[in-house]
């Protein structure tokens, strides 16, 4: 099989062989946990290393060629990344799809990726593919994990993934020589995946990412992390997008940490609970989230409790602005003495009792949140990547940078800005173009390599030097009629600080003043409007109550007070649907596709402005 000299460091080895160092060097700890029925069932690196290389050999078995690519289509769970280092082990490209994505999407990323094969988790994902197999020439067999429901199924061309890895191993055992000359070590500067874009202002691009540019960003990103083999991550976000490659699969192979599968995005919090990560990644949807539960469980819990929560914080209100390693003993003390009487139990119920270091990262986050967990005692970092970047480039290096800047850029990536202060990085993460799109690529990376971002930032001061600061996207910052200008995220995420609140579309582009659409947050409205005694009957006409409107608007008001007077919403609106990524308005990453949205209610932003 594929060998590695003794003498390779491991930052010299790309990532799939990484697995194989650790297959050696730690054959029996354990490094993936996957919960099943209620219990979690591990698996050592000896095993994980077995079943993944089983698995490519049993795709060579099946014709697959070096370059290839295999698509993913699944929820997170340790067959993911079986399927993903084993295709790499073979020198083949794993192209992963949003679960959530419906038939005619999955019909698109199959015929762009030109994927011979897909892997899909179960009878749900499977009758998505065969909905559109006529359609997709190129694709040979569908490898299913889960095979329950398809007993009755035509089976030609659809495998079970127990079944390809056996195929693996019995050629393994077989002929050795044979399967170890078929094997093809990936290079560091092989493709090792296909991203797609999220696709929020424009259709899908499929990104290359080789694996020098995803070593690097691991790398990177663990030197302000100082993850290690003790440390614990918990694996809930769609594997297909970068980020969560990052800290599911790059960062632990290159650090030995043991990464736990939760059971589902519904279930996070309570698998959060059980494992206790010391490293927590969220988007900041996530963090939004578990602001809103914690806001929930206080004000049902009431009483005593309550009464003491608000204490605390109004205790701590002026610490929060003070980064912990800059307090003074007394506000140690004071912090302590809260922690036991009020943040400890907080603490558990989300799951972060033992959390050491807490990421925000994937689009910017309200400064109302970073304060909320930094009087917790979560210190939230703040991140800064994207797709086309391997997904790292820089991070706050401690709890002392400035609110709302995105850090410093890690070891081997340079950060600039250009004349109109759109962001740009240089480096190994740079990717090696969307594949089959040349022009596409020219856009995004100029003649000196340089990929320009989108993204608009400025410097700023921080405690050990520039800290960069992200404004927004350059195409979404907007300018009122009066010309001025207006950052729509900064009004969004403060609008989405609300517990009922969901989402928030801010409109202003070319217009007399600041209006939004505004998504409740079902849940919690839902359980305000049961104690007030309301009457409704769904989302719709739970939207249509006078007393929900007046919360909302009470939100809002309250938003406004903290604003400058031009960026302060004037009018609302109400959305009687949540945003769906079937209906095209989300992206699979829970994006507003804000094209589609202002077509979409095109009538309902004219009337706000009549």
């Amino acid at each position: 099989m594929i060998s590695i000299s003794p003498l390779a460091e491991l930052k010299d080895l790309p990532l799939p062989l990484q697995l194989l160092h650790w297959a050696k060097q730690r054959p029996n700890a354990v490094a993936l946990r996957q919960k099943e029925f209620g219990i979690w069932q591990p698996v050592t690196w000896k095993q994980y290393a077995e079943q993944s290389l089983h698995f490519g050999l049993g795709l060579l078995q099946l014709g697959l060629l070096p370059g290839e690519r295999v698509a993913v289509l699944s929820e997170n769970r340790r067959e993911w990344a079986f399927a993903e280092l084993g295709t790499a082990l073979v020198g083949g490209i794993t192209a992963g799809v949003y679960p959530t994505s419906p038939a005619a999407e999955v019909e698109y990323l199959l015929a762009l990726s030109e994927a011979p094969i897909i892997v899909c988790e179960d009878q749900e994902q499977v009758d998505k593919v065969l909905q559109i197999r006529e359609q997709l020439p190129a694709l040979k067999y569908i490898i299913v994990i889960d095979p329950r429901g398809l007993r009755r199924y035509d089976r030609t061309a659809l495998l079970d993934f127990t079944d390809v890895v056996e195929r693996g191993r019995r050629f393994a055992a077989r002929d050795p020589q044979a399967a170890s000359s078929a094997t093809t070590a990936p290079s560091l500067d092989d493709i090792g995946l296909m991203v797609f874009t999220s696709g929020s202002t424009g259709r899908p691009k499929a990104a290359m990412m080789s694996w020098r540019g995803l070593g690097t960003a691991a790398r990177g990103l663990n030197s302000m992390l100082n993850c290690d083999r003790r440390d614990q991550l918990v694996s809930y976000l769609p594997l297909c997008h970068v980020a969560e490659q990052m800290f599911s699969v790059h960062i632990p192979l290159a650090s030995g940490a043991v990464v736990n599968f939760a059971e589902s995005l519904r279930t996070v919090q309570e698998d959060l609970r059980e494992i206790s990560p010391q490293i927590f990644f969220g988007v900041p949807r996530i963090w939004e989230k578990f602001h809103a539960s914690i806001q929930t469980k206080l004000r049902d819990a009431g009483g005593i409790r309550l009464w003491l929560y608000n204490r605390a914080m109004r205790s701590l209100d002026t610490s929060a602005n003070t980064a912990r390693s800059n307090w003074n003993p007394i506000q140690r003390l004071n912090w302590a003495v809260w922690y036991v009487l009020v943040f400890r139990s907080l603490l558990n119920f989300v799951g972060l009792l033992r959390c050491r270091v807490a990421i925000s990262s994937g689009a910017p986050i309200a400064p109302e949140i970073l304060k909320f967990f930094r009087v917790l005692g979560v210190p939230i970092r703040e991140a800064y990547g994207l797709t086309e970047a391997s997904g790292a480039t820089t991070m706050q290096p401690g709890d002392r940078s400035p609110v709302g800047t995105v850090g410093i850029p890690y070891p081997g990536v340079e950060v600039k800005l250009a004349d109109d202060g759109e962001i740009l990085i240089h480096g190994d993460v740079v990717f090696r173009g969307y594949f089959k799109n040349e022009q596409a690529t020219q856009e995004a990376i100029d003649a000196d390599h340089w990929l320009h971002t989108g993204d608009v930032g400025r410097w700023e001061d921080g405690p050990d030097g520039l800290e960069l600061r992200v404004i927004d996207r350059k195409k979404d910052i907007m300018i009122t009629a009066g010309g001025k200008n207006i950052t729509p995220s900064e009004i969004e995420n403060a609008l989405r600080f609300s517990p009922y609140i969901k989402e928030a579309i801010v409109i202003a582009d070319r217009r007399r003043f600041v209006s939004a659409l505004i998504q409740l947050d079902f849940d919690n409205v839902s359980t305000w409007a049961e104690r007030q005694g309301l009457i409704y009957t769904n989302y719709r006409s739970l939207v249509a109550l006078d007393a929900v409107r007046k919360l909302i608007q009470d939100e809002v008001d309250a938003v406004n007070a903290r604003m400058p007077q031009v960026q302060q919403v004037r009018k609302f609106h109400l959305l009687t649907k949540e945003l769906d990524h079937d209906d095209g308005e989300v992206t699979a990453t829970l994006k507003v596709r804000r094209r589609s949205i202002s077509e979409k209610y095109a009538e309902v932003i004219e009337d706000i402005y009549a």
